[in-house]
Order: structure tokens, then sequence, then C-alpha cells
């Protein structure tokens, strides 16, 4: 996308997959299904080890907001958040670790690496603020789905496949659109090519030149 190109940047998560497969090998997972409330405790973090995590809250009108994704190996939680009525739900059967602030505090080798990993959460706020600055709401879900597809994409023959699945109203929400703007754009994206689906209805972004961004 013209607008707002992305940087590559380095990512933690190998380092510290292989920080907690040395020191938590023996700590049980929290395995959650898809739909279950993650419980947000006041002194701990929970770090995805397999799955997604949809993170979010509910406005003052009651309308629900999604305020970004926890995929594997990044942390989410409690003490990293201000907002009221704020919630994680799992998008996808998921496991997930719990660590206390104090075990953190204990730790500097693991303090660091989750100070890497929260770089990468605060890199895709700011990321999602700029699409929300677009004019054009096909820039912003062009722009949303390149954002998905480079954090959590998986290569596949025809592009990046999206193994998360987000509703059209949980894109809206995400990019102050309506569900019904969304479905348009999805459509027009993949009559030109752009995005295709899987055999398994997993949408895939295709390295074909983007039109309408």
């Amino acid at each position: 996308m013209a607008a707002i190109p992305f940087r590559e940047v380095p990512s933690p998560r190998r380092d510290l997959r292989e920080l907690l497969e040395i020191n938590y090998k023996n700590r049980n997972l929290v395995h959650l299904t898809s739909g279950n409330v993650v419980p947000l405790l006041k002194n701990s973090i929970w770090l995805v080890v397999r799955g997604m995590v949809k993170l979010g809250a509910v406005s003052l009108h009651g309308d629900e907001m999604l305020l970004g994704l926890a995929g594997p190996n990044e942390p989410f939680g409690q003490p990293f958040t201000v907002v009221e009525a704020y919630e994680a739900v799992v998008l996808v059967d998921s496991d997930l670790l719990c660590i206390s602030t104090a075990e953190i505090q204990q730790s500097p080798q693991l303090a660091i690496a989750l100070v890497d990993a929260i770089a990468i959460r605060y890199r895709q706020a700011e990321l999602m603020l700029a699409l929300l600055g677009l004019k054009r709401v096909d820039e912003r879900v062009c722009g949303f789905l390149e954002l998905l597809a480079q954090d959590y994409g998986q290569p596949c023959s025809a592009g990046l496949r999206l193994s998360v699945r987000l509703t059209h109203q949980e894109i809206a929400s995400a990019l102050s659109t309506t569900r019904v703007t969304v479905t348009r754009v999805i459509g027009q994206l993949r009559n030109e090519g752009w995005l295709t689906l899987d055999s398994d209805r997993h949408l895939v972004i295709s390295h074909l030149p983007k039109i309408m961004c």
C-alpha cells in the first residue's frame, strides 16, 4: 500500500520461543477453545504459545471494538491496558502461558525478550492508527489485510494465507467503517484477483499488483 509503506523489523519471536522452551517447558499450558474469554489477571500477563487471541472492548454506546490481535509468542494482559471493558477472546483453539509480573522482575533475560515482543505489538498499534487516518475506506481495508498478512500470514502457492478468521463486522469496527462497506471492498478485491479464498475458505493475499491500494 503506497500510503503507508511497511518497514521490515527484526522479529524477536524465535528468541522468545527458545527462552520459554528452556525455562517453562515443565509449566502446564492453558488450552482454550475458540470463542472462550481469557481471564485477565491483575499481576500476570498471558503469552500465546499456539493460536490467536482477539483483543477488544465495548464502547460506551455498546459497540464492540477490535483493539488488536495477539499471535504466537506475543503477550497481552491486564497490565498492558487502561481500557475499561477490555477483554481477550480466543479466535482459534489456543495454548496460552500465564506468567506473573514477579517472575518477569526476577528474570532480566525474560524481561528483555518480552520488551522486544511488546515492541511488535506497539508497532501494530501504530500502523492501525495510521490506517484510521486514511480517507479512503478501500485503502484502510487493504492496509489492514496487509498488516495481518505481514504479521500472521502463512506462505502458500497463491501468496500469503490468513489462518485467522475475522468477521466483516470485526474488520469494520477496527477501521471505523460499516460491515456493508467492508463486504463491498473485499468483494472488489476478490474480483480483481488481489484477494482469493482457499479450499478452507481462508483469505489469501496474492502477489499481484494492488490495483485499488
